[in-house]
């Protein structure tokens, strides 16, 4: 009887192991992905991940940092200043090696030295105003980008950003006001 219990509960070990260890099977199989989750989960980067292959930008170098903008995005929305210092150290780093990269570089580390949530979310409209005319400039090779606008944002003063989905989910209020705002333009 022994032996069976100790087989059953190594048995359940391997398992619960082999499940936690499988990352990528969230990502191809998150069928939740851009809804919204409550605060806290901690499951933002799926979309990230999923999104960053249905677009493609034409510079390629842009495209890498364009997917690092589009983290930074889902961490500002789910409210996670950790992970979005992690993809604004991302993007500064990315920057540099775009053309005329600096003014880039240096909003993202402001948006990184930021000391709470809401600094970095008004810092983000700068950042953002910058990607979507880069992005702009650009153009894309497959997908479609959505310039989004809240007029809410930055104390009624209205604010954008870039989005890979036409479902609002703002990053200027995050759960507070997640439908917050409209699809503005539809760059193809």
């Amino acid at each position: 009887m022994k032996t069976i219990t100790n087989f059953v509960m190594i048995l359940v070990a391997v398992m619960l192991f082999a499940a936690c260890g499988n990352s990528d099977k969230p990502v191809a199989e998150d069928a939740h992905a851009g809804h919204n989750h409550a605060a806290g989960e901690g499951h933002d980067a799926a979309p990230v991940e999923k999104t960053a292959v249905s677009v493609s930008l034409k510079d390629d170098k842009l495209n890498a940092v364009y997917q690092h903008y589009v983290h930074l995005t889902n961490a500002l929305v789910n409210g996670d200043m950790i992970e979005a210092k992690v993809a604004v150290n991302a993007i500064e780093l990315g920057s540099k090696a775009l053309n005329n990269g600096g003014s880039l570089a240096t909003l993202a580390a402001k948006i990184g030295a930021a000391k709470d949530i809401e600094s970095q979310r008004t810092l983000y409209a700068d950042l953002s105003t910058d990607f979507i005319e880069r992005v702009k400039s650009a153009g894309l090779n497959s997908g479609e980008i959505y310039v989004e606008y809240c007029p809410m944002a930055l104390n009624d003063k209205g604010a954008a950003w870039l989005s890979n989905q036409k479902e609002i989910r703002n990053p200027y209020f995050g759960e507070s006001m997640m439908t917050c705002g409209e699809v503005k333009e539809t760059l193809k």
